[in-house]
């Protein structure tokens, strides 16, 4: 098996392995005893401790089970399922276009009661104007190449996005301040989306909080991330989408969250900084 072009992912599959390794270690076996115990080669014992062979779910219950800590098993299988899921390249999930991958996300949307998200780069897709997400869409599917369905897509996204107005659902929002100025799409496509950010805080649904440029800050600055129920978590990065389930993954990123949430201000002093960055576009 070759290295996984994401490090997050390889490191997932190292860690597997290494607990493994001080399973075997700490029941006192060697390879070899482990092979016989498992019925399988000892070849495949020192693959699987590498990283060379990917263990299958029955692999790990027979290997736990062998080293007598059969109660291991579960977990390990949990997190060997989540490092084949939690990598996922764009240009496979963007292939058939985007309007597919909109609309795939609409049942994780109407079942997540809290969300927390925070974004560094662009609004997010909960709070944006069928202006702004035509504009950043169309500048997606440019840079991937992939089919032109964006008006079809922009279509989808705003049927999700009735999850903030409909159902029991509380959205707490951070935003970086870069967010409200980055320029997406023309200054009346701006001016739009920042006037609708403006409506939406009165929403009972959302919390809405901007990190000024000057805060004092606990938590820096960092790639945008969503957690689901404080149970998922989807953390994008340029080339993949990453999808992370297992309890301590979302933890850390829920801890980052509340980091980022006390540099945000809230209330009249956000609405502030959302109308400073509404009079810049006449700049």
């Amino acid at each position: 098996m070759s290295p996984h072009p994401s490090s997050s992912v390889q490191q997932a599959r190292e860690a597997l392995a290494a607990r493994l390794r001080d399973i075997r270690l700490d029941s006192g076996l060697t390879k070899r005893e482990l092979a016989a115990r498992c019925s399988w080669h000892e070849s495949k014992s020192g693959r699987i401790e590498n990283t060379r062979t990917p263990p299958s779910d029955a692999d790990i219950r027979a290997w736990c089970e062998a080293c007598g800590a059969g109660e291991h098993a579960p977990d390990l299988i949990a997190a060997n399922r989540q490092t084949e899921a939690m990598y996922v390249e764009w240009r496979r999930l963007q292939r058939t276009g985007l309007r597919r991958l909109q609309e795939s996300g609409a049942t994780l949307y109407q079942r997540t009661r809290q969300f927390r998200v925070y974004c560094s780069d662009v609004v997010p897709g909960f709070l944006q104007t069928p202006g702004y997400a035509t504009s950043l869409l169309k500048t997606i599917a440019a840079f991937r190449g992939t089919p032109d369905d964006v008006s079809e897509a922009v279509e989808a996204r705003m049927k999700r996005n009735s999850v903030i107005r409909e159902g029991d659902h509380r959205f707490a929002i951070v935003l970086e301040e870069s967010v409200l100025r980055y320029r997406i799409g023309d200054a009346d496509t701006m001016a739009a989306q920042l006037g609708h950010l403006l409506s939406a805080m009165a929403l009972p649904s959302i919390s809405l909080g901007v990190i000024p440029f000057a805060a004092d800050r606990a938590v820096w600055p960092m790639a945008t991330f969503t957690v689901f129920d404080d149970q998922r978590v989807h953390a994008d990065s340029l080339d993949a989408a990453a999808t992370l389930t297992q309890p301590g993954q979302v933890d850390l990123y829920v801890r980052a969250f509340r980091g980022l949430s006390g540099s945000a201000v809230h209330g009249a002093a956000a609405r502030g900084l959302i109308t400073q960055a509404l009079a810049a576009l006449d700049g």
